[in-house]
């Protein structure tokens, strides 16, 4: 594929990080520009946006590397080869925001609400990322779509660009939390139905990504992200039931 893009005074620009900085940099400038027109100081999002970016990179190399026994600590730097788990991410990006709110004084639940639908933009450009890096790729299939990837210099039979479907699905998830976001919802709605469509869409991907399988067939990432949809269901149903509408 095309990990390395080009190179500038012979360092060379990698797809995937290049494209993990452009996503951050348009969520960025969308939760920043949301929070103009919410009143809310855009310098508490620069400072927000970049203790989140930290802590969920250092979250998600952290959970990738103790899941994958062909990695170790060493190898903690390599990010231009891929290797993020969402889940450990979220994880540390949520506590680090937290603690960060807290500190600064803001509303935690509207702040995660205003970055849910910046952290959907980030992710879809991620994936564009790990279809030039060829990594994070599915199952061979017979779709027209299928594409052949370099793996250890070997070629792989046409497979589902699982990637792009992680880019598209983020696509729509950011359209369903904006429209969210117009229907005067209550403080953290839109934060919780993000998490809960990020796992609709990892629980659905992950019957055509090529991975380890557990129990009842199923992948660690599915089991998590039915975990967090029952969470993100209960949640739904029963905290924003009746006061939904209502900030």
């Amino acid at each position: 594929m095309y990990s390395t893009l080009f190179h500038i005074f012979g360092i060379p620009i990698r797809a995937y990080g290049l494209m993990m900085v452009v996503g951050f940099g348009l969520g960025l400038w969308r939760a920043v520009r949301v929070a103009r027109g919410r009143g809310i100081d855009p310098d508490r999002v620069y400072d927000l946006c970049l203790i989140v970016l930290l802590a969920g990179i250092i979250g998600a190399r952290l959970l990738y590397i103790a899941i994958d026994p062909q990695t170790t600590l060493r190898d903690f730097f390599a990010v231009w080869d891929g290797g993020l788990s969402f889940h450990g991410g979220v994880v540390l990006a949520v506590a680090a925001g937290y603690a960060y709110t807290k500190r600064a004084r803001l509303p935690f639940w509207k702040m995660a609400d205003l970055m849910a639908p910046s952290a959907a933009i980030a992710y879809a450009f991620t994936r564009i990322g790990c279809f030039l890096n060829g990594c994070c790729y599915g199952i061979p299939t017979s779709l027209p779509w299928g594409v052949s990837f370099i793996e250890h210099g070997v070629r792989t039979p046409p497979s589902h660009p699982t990637q792009l479907y992680g880019t598209f699905a983020s696509l729509l998830i950011f359209f369903v939390l904006t429209r969210f976001e117009k229907q005067n919802r209550a403080p953290g709605f839109v934060f919780v139905a993000y998490l809960g469509l990020y796992g609709v869409y990892r629980l659905l991907v992950e019957f055509v990504r090529a991975g380890d399988r557990w129990l009842l067939g199923l992948t660690p990432a599915q089991w998590v992200s039915i975990l967090m949809i029952a969470a993100c269901g209960v949640v739904l149903f029963t905290v924003y039931r009746g006061s939904a509408w209502k900030k």
